[in-house]
């Protein structure tokens, strides 16, 4: 229905919350005819004359503008936004519907005129003062801005037009560049033109005009021979809307091939980066298995080298025990002699002559042997001698061998990391062929770790055969050592001239004075033959080791056992 006869008297700023609840409920219940069909919208507070047709956000926009506007009654304010109230609470469905899904629809706008690009608006008619130096001062653009805002136009910037006579009255209302902000712009135009205040308007009729007027700039605007003109030409560029929209399709296009492309480019890339690290896994599995082929070969060879030494050496200990055997036999036959001449001495004065020069013959005999035990004795020094050094010997043979496995994992850990370093430098450097300044910059680093681990190969490849060459140097002093060792104990052999050696014979002394500390000295001497002749049997035993090798403690420690 049309809008009703209002009273003639204004109200109060403070009544305008309670005018603008009664005029609300008015709306809801069908007092006023808001809506005409689905798309169209009518105000039912502007008078006859100024009554048209609106769309739904056309009209929200008007609400809107005139219910925050300063220079419009309380009444006319308080009405306006019950409807604005209304439109968006109880027509919001209808809004939805009636709206583009992207805002406005770039090719139903005036699709054959030419635009200024980015979007403008101008507002024209600000009000200006004089000010003291003369010149013409106005409001600044930041005002009319948030003005803008507040009735949800969304502007970038308000920027005031400025010449050597100072505010010129106008100003330009920047929109983002994109579709959404030609929707802004329109809305802008349409929210002036709603209140007749737009283009047409203000260049109809040559009567004093007041508030301000605004619009979208255009072609003609662009063509202008004043500063509105001047600064549009300066700053901006004509275009179509249609222009927009193809240039927009071909920017999508060129982006889409561009980025199919560079997909195809770094798929390639990708793939060939794949094999790559395929071969590279290939080569460091294979590297793996004849690290571990040559660990186990060399451990091999060590045991059987260990092996050897040993058994080499239980052939001197077990020959040097049976040459101890011999020579007690021996002493004992000639203390059997000893004893016989003196039996045979009692009987007669010829066998004691006989056994007078047995005894000296005997003594002579008994001369050489002590010279052979002596010269036995220094061989028995040679032999422990030599037992030490051996044992220091292999010691340090084992040492070396222990740092020559280290050298030989270090060295392959080594190779390992340069195939490593090659491969990486071989990948960094086929990424690099793109061009990366970054990826350049590493690949250096990583070409500069590489001649950094060869070197160091190399030297440890210098130190580990300097140090087999010391440990063969070892093993032909080591070997000639026992050449000697053989050598002189055949000398010695070949030197006495009976067939026996004192070697080894044990002297019975030391048990006699032992166990004169337990018993009395007819006991004592008793027990200290039983135990001079257990000793000599375990002596005679070829399988009898006396010294054993235990462990305390952790440790390990030598010491003598009776028990076989």
């Amino acid at each position: 229905m049309d809008h009703s006869s209002e009273e003639d008297a204004d109200i109060s700023d403070s009544e305008m919350v309670d005018y603008e609840d009664k005029s609300y409920e008015k709306l809801k219940s069908g007092n006023y005819n808001v809506k005409i069909s689905d798309e169209t919208f009518t105000c039912p507070y502007c008078p006859k004359k100024r009554k048209h047709d609106y769309r739904y956000k056309d009209l929200l926009q008007h609400a809107s503008g005139i219910g925050n506007s300063s220079k419009r009654s309380a009444k006319e304010k308080a009405n306006h936004l019950a409807l604005a109230k209304f439109l968006e609470t109880d027509l919001s469905d209808v809004g939805s519907q009636s709206k583009p899904v992207n805002g406005v629809d770039p090719l139903n706008v005036c699709s054959d005129g030419k635009f200024v690009w980015p979007w403008i608006g101008i507002v024209v008619n600000i009000p200006t003062r004089r000010g003291q130096d003369g010149r013409s001062v106005g409001e600044s653009g930041s005002k009319l801005k948030d003005e803008l805002i507040r009735r949800g136009l969304h502007p970038t910037r308000v920027q005031s037009l400025w010449n050597f006579r100072g505010h010129s009255g106008c100003a330009l209302v920047q929109f983002n560049k994109n579709w959404p902000g030609l929707d802004n712009a329109m809305a802008f135009e349409k929210s002036y033109e709603a209140d007749h205040h737009g283009k047409k308007d203000w260049n109809e009729g040559n009567q004093e005009k007041s508030g301000l007027y605004g619009w979208v700039a255009r072609s003609d605007d662009y063509s202008l021979n004043n500063i509105i003109g001047e600064h549009l030409r300066k700053n901006r560029d004509l275009k179509t809307i249609s222009g927009l929209v193809e240039e927009e399709a071909r920017k999508k296009n060129l982006l889409v091939s561009n980025l199919t492309n560079t997909i195809e480019v770094k798929n390639k890339h990708l793939e060939e980066m794949k094999e790559r690290c395929i071969e590279t896994s290939n080569f460091i599995e294979n590297l793996m298995e004849e690290k571990d082929r040559l660990v186990q070969g060399y451990n091999e060879e060590i045991k059987k080298i260990q092996l050897s030494a040993q058994d080499h050496f239980q052939r001197i200990f077990t020959e040097h025990e049976n040459f101890k055997l011999q020579l007690e036999a021996q002493k004992k036959e000639l203390e059997f002699l000893g004893v016989d001449l003196q039996k045979r001495e009692a009987k007669n004065e010829n066998d004691r002559k006989a056994l007078a020069e047995e005894i000296e013959k005997n003594a002579m005999r008994n001369s050489s042997l002590q010279l052979a035990t002596l010269e036995q004795q220094k061989a028995d020094d040679n032999v422990r001698k030599l037992a030490e050094d051996q044992k220091i010997e292999k010691e340090e043979l084992h040492n070396k061998i222990i740092q020559l496995e280290k050298q030989l994992d270090a060295k392959q850990a080594l190779e390992l990391e340069i195939e490593r370093l090659r491969g990486t430098s071989k990948v960094m450097k086929h990424v690099s062929d793109g061009g990366d300044a970054e990826v350049q910059q590493k690949m250096e680093t990583v070409l500069k770790d590489l001649r950094e681990k060869e070197g160091e190969l190399e030297d440890l490849e210098a130190l580990n055969q300097t140090l087999i060459i010391k440990e063969r140097k070892s093993n032909d002093d080591l070997q000639d050592a026992r050449k000697e060792l053989i050598n002189a104990m055949k000398e010695t052999s070949g030197h006495a001239h009976i067939g026996l050696k004192r070697m080894g014979e044990l002297d019975g002394k030391p048990f006699f004075e032992a166990m004169k500390k337990w018993y009395n000295e007819e006991e004592a001497e008793e027990k200290g033959s039983e135990l001079c002749s257990l000793w000599d049997e375990y002596l005679r035993d070829s399988d009898w080791h006396p010294f054993k090798v235990v462990t305390a403690e952790g440790k390990h420690k030598v010491c003598i056992s009776l028990i076989s």
